[in-house]
Formats: structure tokens, C-alpha cells, sequence
């Protein structure tokens, strides 16, 4: 007869269940309103980084924190900082990494590219925000991405994203962008209408 024997790793402390799940709810995370990647957008940017388990990601521009959560979840021997500098949105950071029980993430407080110098370099990249200094964020992440690297870069306005293709395009990266519409069902009286959402564009840039 054959016996499986199936060991389950129980881990202590605070914070729900590790859910080990893409596309969270967006309403599972506390977040400053519309400063949060949606479901879809997210499952979206996580699949366009490749991330393998035991990778370092730089998930810039954090916000909420709903790309830091998943990556933990898809990185279990690897690490992930996320980083922010908005005030508000690092309380709802904060709150969503105790929430989420976050083992793998570490919180840096500061300004990119300033709070970067001090941080592993990276094998993956994603960007969420830039607070106006994209270019020198993406200069010094060219500085320490290593060959075969991967930057993800969501952009909501045409001026990020004529930025950063331009940036790419200059540094010899092989580029794919996505355009990604989502509209979602909304209830009115006795009919659902479908809502529409800005359009969000997911760049995919591969240092060569």
C-alpha cells in the first residue's frame, strides 16, 4: 500500500489567514480613495513581472499596498520593498501588511530615488507611482537592475506614459505595453449597467 504523509507549516502571530490567492477584492484593503491598483489591473501587472520565488522586487510608488500583499503570496523565499512617502497612504500600508500577515515585506518610508540606495538590488520592478520623478527613478533602477531584470510600469496618464516609453526605447529595454479597460457591472434601479474605469497602461520593459 502506498502512504502520503503531507507536512503543513502552521505559522504564529497576528493578521488573517495567509491567503495564497491573485486578485484580492479591492475592498479587503484599506486604501486613500482611488490610490489603489484594482483586482484586475493588479493580477494584470503581477503576471507581466515574472516573478519566480525567490526574487527581490521593488514595488515603488506602493500606495495601499495591494501589489506588495500579492507578491508576498508568489515570493516565498524571496523579499519585496515597498516603498512610499505619502503620509496617509503609509498608515493604510502599514495596516494592510498586519492584515494580510505579510511575511515577506519590508516597509521603506522615503522619497524614490533618494530611499533606494540603500536597498538590494533588485530582480524585479514594479513602479505604481512616481510622485513627478519618474526619469530619475528609472535611471536608477537601470543603475541596478542586472541583465534579464523586468520593470513594470503602470501609467494612468499619457504624460507618464510617453515618459517612460521614451526612457525605455533610449535604454535599449524590449518594450510591450497593454492597454487595459476595465468596466464593471453597476446596479440602477431594476438593470445593471456596466461602469467604465480609466483605462490603465501596463508597460513591460526587459533589460537586455
Amino acid at each position: 500500500p502506498l502512504n502520503v504523509l503531507i507536512l503543513i507549516k502552521e505559522y504564529e502571530g497576528e493578521g488573517e489567514e495567509h491567503i495564497p490567492t491573485l486578485g484580492i477584492p479591492d475592498e479587503e484593503f484599506s486604501a486613500v480613495k482611488k490610490l489603489i491598483t484594482r483586482e484586475e489591473v493588479r493580477v494584470i501587472s503581477l503576471a507581466k513581472l515574472q516573478l519566480r520565488h525567490d526574487m527581490t522586487l521593488w514595488d515603488i510608488g506602493a500606495g495601499s499596498g495591494s501589489i506588495s500583499v500579492e507578491a508576498d503570496h508568489l515570493l516565498p523565499n524571496g523579499r519585496v520593498f515597498a516603498v512610499e512617502r505619502n503620509p496617509q497612504c503609509l498608515h493604510f500600508l502599514r495596516e494592510n501588511l498586519g492584515k494580510f500577515n505579510t511575511r515577506h515585506v519590508a516597509l521603506v518610508e522615503g522619497e524614490a530615488p533618494d530611499c533606494l540606495e540603500t536597498l538590494p538590488d533588485p530582480d524585479r520592478v514594479f513602479i505604481g507611482g512616481s510622485g513627478g520623478n519618474l526619469w530619475e527613478i528609472l535611471e536608477t533602477v537601470d543603475e541596478r537592475l542586472p541583465a534579464e531584470g523586468r520593470v513594470v510600469v503602470n501609467a494612468v496618464t499619457l504624460d507618464t506614459l510617453t515618459a517612460a516609453i521614451e526612457f525605455f526605447e533610449n535604454a535599449g529595454y524590449e518594450l510591450e505595453v497593454t492597454t487595459v479597460n476595465i468596466a464593471r457591472t453597476h446596479p440602477l434601479t431594476d438593470y445593471k449597467l456596466f461602469e467604465a474605469h480609466n483605462p490603465v497602461f501596463v508597460l513591460s520593459a526587459d533589460k537586455l
